[in-house]
């Protein structure tokens, strides 16, 4: 350990003005204008790659953006850990909620984080945590110290749905096969009590366009006379939980796996302080499913949420208009086992039976993702617990 600490100690500036230089690109995935910024973050990871000591360092293309490849063998009867990470952003708007450019990093102290954080877009989602595994692969690999074979998978479009990501995959059994593939894109409960993601939700997510009159029409001549697309669609939306907060489209909890009451009290056993929790989001009072409990809300059970809704006048000033039409977003977070494919369909059903004759509803399927949940007793999770565990101070609690 020795070794290693004293290469930490030597590289700590460079590693952080490196991790701070590809915090300066603005690799935004979901907006076409950055997609050179995108290509650009994709190089620039794969150079990253390459000057750690990675082999086979390849910036493979795909229908989309890049995913880049790279790999370490040390002995092909050695375990394969393949690590898992993506290299693009979520759009930093709003812009005028930051206190800094979003793709201008600043090193800053503040009352969450007396040592000190990096803020800027893709700090810590997820630049931040891919870098950090590229790290610590070269101070591995420079002490002599890496125990395993290593792969690098570090896409580009994760941020909007990792469109590509499946056939790459598929295409590329032999290249990717592994034991064991580690993510660090997620979160623990807090600084002082380290934990373990091993549940993922899924994602299914959609667009809806709700269309009246064939153009925007006064509401001082028509108004109460023709459907006004968005009052429809409010509706509609409302319509979509009970007054349980129960989701109302049929079939939707069809396939949910049932969770014992010994996990869910283990669960709630991790620490959480709900006034405090409140008070961090600034609000006065929480919103959920009847019977669970705000851990489990987040963690076992599926949800519906509206993402953006927007038609109309939305400028400056006054324009009465009754709109032609009006558009949501609305993603649902799924739980094992719940298809996206499956909730997809039944969603849009839904949808369009809900509509009244007065307009017309048009459905669009986005991306979604498959849910996950992986065992507590492998090797390869009690290992990440005695790392987390040595590093901490603290067994670390498993987490979904």
């Amino acid at each position: 350990m020795k070794e290693i600490k004293t290469y930490l100690d030597a590289n700590k500036q460079r590693f952080l003005d490196e991790l701070l230089e590809i915090l300066r690109i603005p690799s935004v995935s979901a907006d076409p204008k950055y997609a050179g910024d995108v290509r650009r973050m994709a190089e620039a990871t794969a150079q990253h790659l390459k000057a750690v000591g990675a082999d086979n360092v390849e910036v493979c293309n795909t229908a989309g953006h890049p995913i880049v490849y790279g790999e370490k063998m040390v002995n092909p009867k050695a375990p394969t850990v393949l690590v898992y990470g993506h290299y693009d952003v979520q759009p930093a708007d709003p812009l005028n909620l930051w206190d800094s450019p979003p793709f201008e990093p600043v090193v800053k102290k503040t009352k969450h984080h007396p040592d000190g954080a990096i803020f800027a877009r893709g700090s810590c989602d997820d630049k931040g945590q891919f870098f950090m595994h590229v790290k610590a692969f070269e101070m591995m690999l420079n002490t002599k110290n890496l125990p395993c074979n290593v792969k690098f998978m570090i896409e580009g479009e994760e941020e909007v749905g990792s469109k590509n990501l499946e056939k790459f995959c598929r295409d590329n059994k032999k290249k990717l096969a592994c034991d064991v593939v580690l993510i660090s894109d997620t979160s623990i409960i807090d600084n002082k009590t380290p934990s373990i993601t091993v549940g993922l939700r899924g994602l299914c997510y959609m667009e809806v366009e709700v269309t009246g009159p064939n153009k925007d029409l006064h509401s001082g001549v028509y108004g109460g006379a023709v459907a006004n697309p968005i009052n429809v669609l409010c509706q509609m939306i409302a319509s979509l939980h009970d007054a349980k907060r129960h989701i109302t489209v049929k079939g939707f909890y069809d396939d949910v796996q049932k969770v014992s009451g010994k996990e869910r009290k283990a669960m709630n056993a991790a620490p959480y302080d709900e006034k405090q929790y409140m008070k961090d989001l600034g609000v006065n009072d929480l919103m959920g499913e009847k019977g669970y409990t705000t851990v489990e809300r987040t963690g076992i059970r599926p949800t519906l949420d509206v993402n953006g809704i927007w038609g109309g006048y939305i400028g400056e000033g006054a324009k009465t208009v009754l709109p032609s039409k009006a558009y949501a977003k609305i993603s649902m977070r799924l739980v094992p086992d719940q298809d996206p494919k499956k909730i997809e369909k039944l969603f849009q059903k839904h949808f369009e039976g809900l509509a009244p004759k007065s307009v017309k509803v048009k459905v669009t399927a986005h991306h979604g993702g498959y849910p996950v949940v992986v065992p507590t007793n492998s090797v390869e999770y009690k290992a990440s617990e005695k790392a987390m565990e040595q590093a901490f101070g603290k067994k670390p609690l498993p987490q979904r």
